[in-house]
């Protein structure tokens, strides 16, 4: 189970930096963490005033906090400092109301995720007042990553005193080896569904097995689809405030010409989305 002792923050001075900031000292806080900010771009005496004065207004920090200033490419500049300052999540904030929207998510994103040594959160509706989080979305696909990612999200869960969890169990539409042509390959198709599902269930229980569910709603829930697409579209349904995702593995060019799982949600984020590593 993954643990947070080190949150990194972007800071650009965008409409958007008052809820970034004060979303990512309540995480600080959350998790009892250390606190960085990264700025890329130049370091100017009224930047440094602007952001004194975001701050004072945020809860007051636990751990301590610095911010560091580097000119650079955003991408080469972030991974670097993950690295550098051994950063256990990182935070980019994002709004899909702004012009800069597709450029955070679209280009930046794609590519920390891809090489980020440490897991990210993509946060599209950050906020000035703590919303509560309600109900978390979590993967369950048949993958080595997704037991660590299952503890993880239980592990996040209960930090953010957060009291419902849906895992969901994405299954590739291919899987049923049916042709549906008439009533009987139909109910051979649905027979094949449902040892499908129990099959999934079985799996995710045998992980749930090893982890504390006291106090908290736990559901399965199976899903026959595109993989990304469909959690991603499940997530934006059942109001989801927080979808966590496997990360995705390396890039190559077959990952190019297959989009992984993680690109559906990356092209049009259904909520925060954190992605564990």
């Amino acid at each position: 189970m993954q643990k947070i002792n080190k949150i990194l923050i972007g800071v650009a001075f965008s409409p958007n930096l008052k809820p970034n900031i004060f979303e990512a000292v309540r995480l600080a806080n959350m998790f009892d963490a250390e606190l960085v900010g990264v700025h890329v771009g130049e370091k100017t005496e009224q930047k440094i005033t602007d952001l004194n004065t975001l701050l004072k207004g945020a809860d007051t920090l636990n751990n301590s906090f610095k911010v560091i200033w580097q000119e650079g490419k955003p991408v080469d500049v972030i991974l670097q400092t993950c690295t550098n300052q051994n950063i256990d999540l990182l935070i980019l904030g994002a709004l899909q109301q702004e012009n800069l929207f597709k450029y955070y998510v679209g280009s930046i994103a794609r590519k920390i995720t891809r090489k980020a040594p440490c897991s990210v959160l993509l946060l599209i509706k950050p906020s000035v007042i703590r919303v509560s989080c309600k109900h978390i979305v979590v993967n369950g696909l048949s993958d080595n990553r997704t037991e660590e990612t299952i503890k993880t999200s239980f592990f996040i869960t209960k930090k953010l005193n957060c009291k419902k969890i849906t895992i969901v169990e994405e299954i590739k539409q291919e899987e049923l080896h049916v042709k549906i042509n008439d009533d009987t390959s139909l109910r051979r198709a649905n027979i094949a569904k449902e040892r499908i599902k129990n099959r999934e269930d079985r799996r995710v229980k045998s992980i749930l097995k090893e982890i504390d569910c006291s106090n908290l709603s736990v559901q399965t829930q199976s899903i026959f689809g595109k993989r990304g697409y469909s959690i991603g579209h499940y997530a934006k349904l059942k109001r989801a405030d927080l979808l966590v995702m496997n990360a995705p593995t390396k890039s190559g060019i077959l990952n190019r010409i297959f989009p992984q799982d993680i690109e559906y949600i990356l092209s049009e984020l259904p909520t925060d989305v954190l992605i564990v590593r």
